[in-house]
């Protein structure tokens, strides 16, 4: 009987364990363009920060940097990756980052989900 009782306290008290991930934004910008190119807020499932730290960020800004070279013919574009475990404090630091270029000169331009999505890279990469 209080084996039972354990067992059905447990079961309310359990946490959900939270699943791996990480959410990333990119954006990228050249100073002979007034288009800036920015991704949705997208989740890469299996990655884990490593001391506050994307492992192998440069990687995700190849992967966009790749992406408008080969879809917008633009090779002189830099690549920057944003990216928390919160959607929500990232969500916000996007809203940040918007509003700087839309106050300058620069046009936004969203890469669609379908057109483009961040994926874990490899080890050989």
């Amino acid at each position: 009987m209080a084996f039972a009782a354990l067992l059905l306290c447990s079961a309310f008290t359990h946490k959900e364990k939270k699943a791996e991930g990480v959410y990333l934004f990119g954006i990228a910008a050249s100073f002979n363009d007034t288009i800036v190119y920015f991704t949705p807020v997208q989740m890469v499932d299996s990655v884990k920060l490593e001391k506050g730290f994307l492992p192998q960020r440069a990687q995700y800004a190849y992967q966009l940097k790749n992406h408008i070279e080969a879809t917008c013919d633009k090779s002189d574009y830099t690549c920057m990756i944003y990216f928390n475990e919160s959607k929500a404090k990232l969500e916000k630091e996007v809203a940040k980052v918007k509003g700087k270029y839309k106050k300058s000169k620069y046009h936004l331009e969203e890469i669609a989900d379908k057109e483009f999505a961040f994926t874990k890279p490899t080890d050989e990469e």
